[in-house]
């Protein structure tokens, strides 16, 4: 398994973090994408990554829910890593409308921005979009270039918005959602196409069952796939393979 979306980089996990990445080899994960959030997080990341090379993979972006008035000096700080290095996407970046709307109109242009230099770099984009899915679909839509594709990350929306983002050539990420009995997800699963899923966990957030409110972590990953196997009644192999294959074509990987 590939698992997607991880911020195993955090403080959470400073204290085991050995273990961690022992569990998810055991249970099949071969890697692990991490998204960025910040310029705090930019040292945590890479030292990880550095450490566990080929296996833990650091992304480069700047998430909405730190998107303030001084966005600007948190994206030129993005800008400059884009520069020197390579990276496998931006992000995670996007739109958040849960915690706070007051910067909104500065989301939308941190987005738009980190979008044109994933064109310019020719790299896929991880999106965040909690309470603005349509919204962040709409962006979208309108920056759409041959191309240019990533993965709304945490998907919990409808089948006719699965579809919206396959039409555009996006992914979707399944994660811990997909397990919550209230979460609507168990009508949603087994109807879309699978062609355009991939795996993710948003560790340490949004644990599946039976670990949900405790901290989440990329072993869960099988957990998440079992899930999807049972709701689209195959099995758990199928799931790996389709969602390998579909994370190696997000990321640009030739396996």
């Amino acid at each position: 398994m590939i698992e997607t979306h991880a911020h195993i980089y955090l403080d959470d996990f400073k204290t085991d973090i050995s273990e961690i990445l022992e569990r998810s080899q055991e249970v099949g994960v071969r890697k692990i994408y991490m998204p960025n959030i910040d310029h705090t997080s930019i040292d945590g990341m890479l030292e990880l990554e550095m450490k566990n090379p080929d296996y833990c993979m650091a992304t480069m972006g700047l998430h909405p829910c730190y998107v303030k008035k001084d966005f600007e000096k948190e994206l030129y700080m993005v800008e400059e890593w884009l520069s020197k290095r390579t990276f496998p996407a931006i992000g995670e970046i996007g739109t958040d409308l849960y915690w706070d709307k007051s910067y909104k109109e500065e989301q939308i242009e941190a987005f738009r921005i980190q979008c044109s230099w994933a064109k310019e770099h020719s790299l896929p984009i991880i999106i965040h979009c909690r309470e603005s899915l349509d919204l962040t679909i709409d962006l979208v839509e309108e920056m759409k270039e041959d191309h240019f594709t990533g993965v709304f990350h945490c998907f919990n929306g409808t089948v006719q918005q699965a579809e919206r983002i396959r039409k555009l050539g996006f992914f979707i990420g399944l994660g811990g959602v997909t397990t919550f009995k209230n979460a609507g997800m168990d009508k949603v699963v087994p109807l879309i196409e699978m062609d355009n899923v991939v795996l993710e966990t948003d560790s340490p957030y949004l644990a599946p069952v039976p670990y949900r409110g405790k901290r989440n972590e990329p072993s869960y990953l099988k957990l998440i796939a079992q899930r999807i196997a049972d709701l689209r009644q195959t099995n758990i192999r199928t799931i790996e393979d389709i969602t390998d294959q579909n994370a190696n074509r997000l990321f640009k990987v030739d396996e």
